[in-house]
C-alpha cells in the first residue's frame, strides 16, 4: 500500500511542471541567438520543450538525475535505450560514447524530446585527464541533437557531469558557461530560444555565483539578471 501511494505521488509530481519564470533564478544572460537562465530547483519540474539527461555510455539510467528521469519516463524508455545499446553493440560500438548524444521519445515525460548526453565521468582517470575537451564535445553533441529536432523552443538540463560524475565544480561552472554562451552567441543560430540550466546542488550554485561575479564581463552575451530582478523582464 505504501509503495502504491508513493508511486501515485510520483506520477502526479512528475506531471505537474513548473513554469521556469517563477523558479528561483540565479543568472539571466541574453545572447545573439537565445537566452541562458540558471535556475535553482529540480530539472524534472521545469516546463520545457526538450529535456536533457546526463547519461552514461551504456544508457542504463542507473545513477543520479538520469535515474530519476528514467523512472519518471517509465519502462518504455529503458526498453528504447536497451534497443539502442543492442544495435550499437552489434556494430562493435558503445551504446553512446563519451562526448556524444542521442535523442529518444520522452514517453511519460511532458516534453517533446528527451536527449541523452554522455559527459566525462571524472571518477575514471582516463576521462578525468581529458575532462575539458570531453565536456566541450558533450555540449557540441547536445547542440547538434537539439538542431536536429527542428524545434526552436526551451531546453532544460542539469549541468553535465557536475553530479555523480564528479567534475570539479569551480572549473566546471566556468567551463559550462563558456561553452554554452559561446554557442548561443556564435555566428550560427543553434535553434534555441531559451536554455535553462537547472540545479539544486548548493556547492555548484555557490561556485557558479563566485565564477560569475569574478568573470561576468568575460563571457559572451549581455547580463540581464538585474533587469529580471527588477521585474523589467519575465
Amino acid at each position: 500500500m505504501v509503495s502504491l501511494k508513493r508511486n501515485f505521488r510520483e506520477r502526479i509530481y512528475n506531471k505537474i511542471p513548473i513554469r521556469w519564470h517563477i523558479m528561483d533564478t540565479l543568472i539571466v544572460r541574453d545572447c545573439r541567438h537565445g537566452q541562458l537562465r540558471i535556475l535553482i530547483g529540480d530539472v524534472l519540474r521545469v516546463e520545457c520543450d526538450i529535456l536533457v539527461t546526463g547519461a552514461n555510455n551504456r544508457l542504463s539510467g542507473r545513477e543520479g538525475i538520469d535515474a530519476k528521469i528514467h523512472q519518471a519516463a517509465g519502462e518504455d524508455l529503458r526498453e528504447a535505450c536497451t534497443q539502442i545499446a543492442r544495435t550499437q553493440r552489434a556494430q562493435n560500438l558503445q551504446p553512446c560514447s563519451v562526448g556524444s548524444a542521442v535523442t529518444t521519445a520522452p514517453f511519460n515525460l511532458p516534453v517533446q524530446h528527451l536527449i541523452h548526453v554522455v559527459g566525462p565521468d571524472c571518477r575514471r582517470p582516463n576521462q578525468d585527464q581529458n575532462r575539458r575537451d570531453l565536456l566541450e564535445s558533450a555540449y557540441e553533441s547536445l547542440f547538434s541533437e537539439i538542431a536536429a529536432t527542428g524545434i526552436k523552443g526551451t531546453v532544460a538540463l542539469a549541468p553535465l557531469s557536475m553530479g555523480v560524475f564528479s567534475y570539479p565544480h569551480r572549473e566546471g561552472a566556468r567551463k559550462t558557461m563558456e561553452i554554452i554562451l559561446s554557442m548561443l552567441d556564435g555566428e550560427e543560430d543553434p535553434g534555441i530560444e531559451r536554455m535553462l540550466l537547472v540545479t539544486d546542488d548548493n556547492n555548484f550554485v555557490n561556485n557558479m555565483k563566485t565564477v560569475y561575479r569574478e568573470t561576468e564581463d568575460q563571457f559572451p552575451g549581455t547580463d540581464m539578471t538585474r533587469q529580471f530582478r527588477r521585474g523589467l523582464i519575465q
